[in-house]
């Protein structure tokens, strides 16, 4: 009987890493009516080659972004002196004009016009065409506020002096070195402080100490988790998905060679296995990575579901190019119905159900941890990692506004001579396609870690 004992824990400890990370991402996903190889096939056979496409246009390539922005929560003793961690801003003469100069805007120079005379007249002229300055200018404040309290993230002031724009071609997310203590505790802060999770109960891996925790902890952890109401397992899956897959490309583009001839970036088997291996992270591995593909649910839906947003006569990808723009317009559009296609979303209308006083409160919870999450990402240290947090979390962000703002998207005038009561800004609109194209090229790298991991056998 030991005998057999002994050969079940050599056979599960020695059998090949591909199964020890893969053995359970598939099938059904949790909370939802849709499974691992549903996802598969429609990413990285329909959607993930044209999403990329879209990506490389000028349109969704600059972001502007601040980067200099304080800790509001603690002291960044030191910014990381990594050359890896390094963002190079572009020069005014490398970003299109029409970019530049409608920076504020995510509409033509055109309908910005007819948009602001008729919110004039809507908003000003219609109530008293003597209003004094003062009163206007606390009108627009109203209306700022009223835009601001549907955001689940902060959005940086693009006109402050502070905020540049990088091409995110030429600055892609990958491993910079950036790692241990400080980039613990970012982590840290998000998980212990934004998740709803009391401080009693300890997650299955003790942060700081890359040590797993007994597995009595685990089962306390998950205990509690599925306790929980469905937002708030919802959420906590999220932050864990975004957190696997940043790993994931992380993982993927490591720097494998550094020598004075040449520098080589590529697949880092190990690394991904440290993350996602069942046996090397106490069996969380395969849970992360299954938070991954309800990420990609949720942020696919989102899509979906803004496609009339995008369909309006008067949006337009503005660049300054107007046939070039017309074609990616049309891109976009054409994979917003691709995303609409999908036979297996996720249903949103199962969150914020039930009495709608406690449904909203809980929802401003949510969307004020999710803020808060957004404004620890001024805390990385690595510039390079703080750009790319900063442009998912504002993705994920703008997902989440999207699927709570259904009423208003829904009520989006016919006409362009109507005020929408839902906006988006292009800053929005570029960290939501390139957040989606993070997770798209996450799961898209899993298939490639499957067969590289199969190569080990």
């Amino acid at each position: 009987m030991k005998l057999l004992f002994l050969l079940l824990f050599l056979l599960q400890v020695f059998r090949p890493a591909q199964g020890r990370c893969f053995c359970q991402v598939t099938g059904d996903l949790d909370d939802c009516a849709c499974d691992v190889e549903t996802i598969d096939r429609f990413n990285n056979n329909q959607l993930f080659n044209k999403l990329q496409t879209l990506l490389e246009s000028d349109y969704f390539r600059f972001y502007k972004v601040n980067l200099n922005k304080a800790c509001p929560f603690w002291t960044v003793r030191s910014h990381c002196g990594l050359r890896d961690c390094a963002v190079k801003p572009c020069s005014d003469n490398e970003v299109p004009e029409g970019i530049r100069s409608s920076s504020h805007s995510k509409y033509s120079a055109e309908a910005n016009e007819q948009l602001d005379e008729c919110e004039q007249a809507e908003h000003l002229g219609a109530v008293d065409v003597s209003l004094s300055n003062e009163t206007r200018e606390a009108l627009l404040k109203w209306s700022k506020h009223d835009d601001e309290a549907q955001r689940f993230c902060v959005v940086d002031d693009e006109a402050s002096p502070d905020s540049q724009y990088v091409d995110l071609l030429l600055n892609p997310e990958r491993f910079t070195g950036y790692k241990g203590p400080e980039a613990w505790q970012i982590w840290n802060s998000i998980y212990e402080e934004n998740c709803f999770k009391p401080f009693s109960i300890k997650r299955p891996l003790i942060p700081n100490s890359y040590q797993s925790s007994s597995g009595s902890e685990a089962r306390t952890f998950y205990s509690w988790l599925e306790g929980q109401c469905v937002e708030k397992r919802a959420f906590y899956r999220l932050i864990s998905g975004l957190h696997a897959s940043i790993n994931i490309h992380l993982s993927a583009r490591y720097l494998l060679d550094d020598s004075w001839f040449q520098r080589k970036w590529g697949h880092n088997v190990s690394e991904f296995r440290q993350h996602f291996d069942s046996e090397l992270t106490s069996g969380e591995g395969p849970k992360r990575l299954r938070n991954l593909y309800f990420l990609y649910l949720i942020e696919l839906r989102a899509l979906a579901k803004a496609l009339p947003f995008f369909q309006q006569p008067s949006f337009k990808l503005y660049t300054g190019r107007p046939e070039e723009d017309q074609n990616h317009k049309q891109l976009l559009l054409d994979l917003l119905q691709l995303a609409r296609s999908f036979p297996l979303h996720f249903d949103e209308t199962s969150l914020f159900a039930g009495n709608k006083k406690e449904a909203a409160k809980l929802k401003e919870d949510i969307r004020l941890a999710f803020l808060n999450i957004s404004r620890i990402m001024d805390c990385v240290g690595c510039f390079k990692c703080r750009l790319w947090g900063k442009l998912q979390t504002q993705g994920l962000g703008t997902a989440l506004k999207i699927l709570f703002s259904a009423q208003q998207i829904e009520a989006l005038p016919k006409s362009s001579n109507q005020r929408p009561s839902f906006q988006l800004s292009r800053q929005e609109i570029v960290s939501l396609l390139n957040a989606f194209g993070r997770i798209s090229t996450s799961i898209r790298e899993l298939e490639n870690f499957r067969s590289l991991l199969a190569e080990e056998r």
